[in-house]
Order: C-alpha cells, then sequence, then structure tokens
C-alpha cells in the first residue's frame, strides 16, 4: 500500500519558517529553495519529535525554544559548497592574485577572509594553494579567516572531515592522499591545512570574527540570498575590512553594479573587484580607520 503525501505547510507555517530565517540570517527563502524546506526540515522534526511543518511551527511560536529554532536556521541554510569550486577562479589566485599580493605586500603578512564558508572547502582550497608554495612565503604570517552564520556547517569544517562524495567534488587525487587523511568512510584534512585557518560562526550583519584589513576577500554566492538594503550592508562590511590594495572576489552570478560604490571592476584580474578611493589620502584614512 503506498502511503498518501504529506500534507503541504500552510502559507502561515511558511510564513512563521521564512521569517525566522530572514530574522536570524537576513536571507531570504526564495521559491526555488522553498520547495526543498519540507525534506530539508524532515531530520528536525523527528529530532524534536513532530508530525509535520505545521507542527514545527506552532512549537517555535509557543515554546521560544533556542535550540529548535538553531535546528530549523541551520536546516534551512543552503551549505552548497566544493573544492575549488570555480576552477578559473583559482587558477587565477594561484597563478596570478597570489604572487601579486606577495611582491607588493611590504609587511610579509598575507590576510585572507572566506566569507560564508560553508562546511570549508573554499578555505581548504586557499591552503593547499598556499602549502603548494609555502617556500615562497617564507616569514610571512598567514592568517586565512572563513566565516559561516550555521554552526553545523562550521562545525564539519572546523573538524576537516569529509565523505568520499565531498573530496571527489572538485579535489584532485594528489592533493587528496597528500593533505587528507582516511578515517573510517570519511577523509580528515591534516594537521597543516586545518592550524592554516580560523573557522567562526559569525554573521555578516552583527560580524564580531573579522578585525582589521584583509587582503582578499572572497565572498562568493552568499549575496545572491539577500534583499538590496541587506546586500548594501554586506558591501559596507566588506568595504570596512578590505585593504586598499584588497581583491575581492563574488559569485559567477553577484556583482557590484549598482549594488555598491565602495568597489569597481578590477583592473588587472578579470571578474574580481578592486576597493575604489577617491584619492590617496581615502586609502590612507582607511589604513588608520579599521581597527
Amino acid at each position: 500500500m503506498v502511503s498518501a503525501a504529506p500534507a503541504p505547510p500552510s502559507q502561515g507555517a511558511t510564513r512563521i519558517l521564512t521569517g525566522l530565517l530572514e530574522a536570524r540570517t537576513g536571507q531570504v527563502l526564495s521559491e526555488n529553495r522553498a520547495w526543498r524546506t519540507e525534506t530539508a526540515l524532515r531530520p528536525v522534526m523527528r529530532t524534536h519529535g513532530l508530525a509535520d511543518i505545521d507542527a514545527l511551527a506552532a512549537k517555535l511560536v509557543s515554546a521560544r525554544d533556542p535550540r529548535l529554532e538553531e535546528d530549523v536556521v541551520n536546516a534551512l541554510l543552503n551549505n552548497e559548497s566544493s573544492f575549488f569550486r570555480d576552477l578559473q577562479v583559482f587558477d587565477m589566485l594561484y597563478r596570478d592574485v597570489l604572487p601579486q599580493l606577495r611582491d607588493t605586500k611590504r609587511d610579509r603578512v598575507l590576510r585572507v577572509w572566506s566569507a560564508g564558508c560553508s562546511t570549508g572547502q573554499e578555505a581548504y582550497s586557499i591552503a593547499i594553494q598556499l602549502r603548494k608554495t609555502m617556500a615562497l612565503w617564507r616569514d610571512w604570517r598567514i592568517e586565512i579567516l572563513a566565516t559561516d552564520i550555521s554552526t553545523a556547517a562550521i562545525d564539519q569544517a572546523r573538524s576537516g572531515a569529509f565523505s568520499q562524495i565531498d573530496v571527489q567534488r572538485g579535489l584532485a587525487i594528489g592533493d587528496l592522499l597528500k593533505w587528507f587523511e582516511p578515517v573510517g568512510d570519511d577523509w580528515k584534512a591534516n594537521d597543516e591545512l586545518r592550524q592554516m585557518i580560523d573557522f567562526r560562526a559569525d554573521n555578516l550583519f552583527t560580524p564580531k570574527a573579522p578585525t582589521g584589513l584583509y587582503d582578499l576577500i572572497l565572498c562568493r554566492n552568499v549575496l545572491l540570498y539577500f534583499n538590496a538594503d541587506r546586500r548594501k550592508s554586506v558591501f559596507d562590511l566588506l568595504a570596512h575590512h578590505a585593504h586598499p590594495q584588497a581583491v575581492l572576489f563574488l559569485g559567477a552570478g553577484e556583482t557590484v553594479i549598482g549594488q555598491s560604490d565602495d568597489f569597481q571592476a578590477h583592473p588587472t584580474f578579470r571578474g574580481a573587484y578592486a576597493r575604489r578611493f577617491a584619492s590617496v589620502a581615502g586609502a590612507a584614512g582607511a589604513l588608520r580607520n579599521v581597527g
């Protein structure tokens, strides 16, 4: 006997869930993501002993349970990621961007921020590229900050453990064998990689993790989930923490055009963005004013 399909959530339940997601993360649950809501929340409902999404929404309203709210938000966030995602970006980083930063930075400090890092593959990909040329960075201090609002994603990223399916998505076999160790059915990043990255759960609208100025900022496939006001807020944050020579990468479907006056198309690196300053004095002011 075929069981009946579960009834779709009521409009009220949908409003409660989407309202919680937007309030906690700034993300708008678009129609092309809404279809997966029930599937994404099924483990949460099972864990908390709830029969359906309407019951889940009712408990969110009545119980004010922080653990339940966090579980729901983590389930609804899109943690899609892969190693060396958009390979042309990483080719440009390895071949052009990182060498230019190395040649032009006089303080011998390289600071990288992966904003919206999901489960960490982007940050680990950067760490792998740097480890491959570590002899060229001798006597440099390298800092990689990786942030995401999902506590579950950050916990996985910090552990460095990835499934066989995860490592097969973008990670060359040579890099897998050199930088990862088999642990049961998974692969775990070795200590060299994990110690290079500071993973933090952080909200781009009330940030605590980023400090000072960053030379390389990747905020890819994050802004597309926000409305125009939220995107402007994020660009303001990125500009505040961008070194005058910083290189910014967004996702392929994202742009600064019509969104921010603080960035412009990079004069050297196609598809990347540079900090825009009205004057040399403005650039000097940026160095002074960020703590």
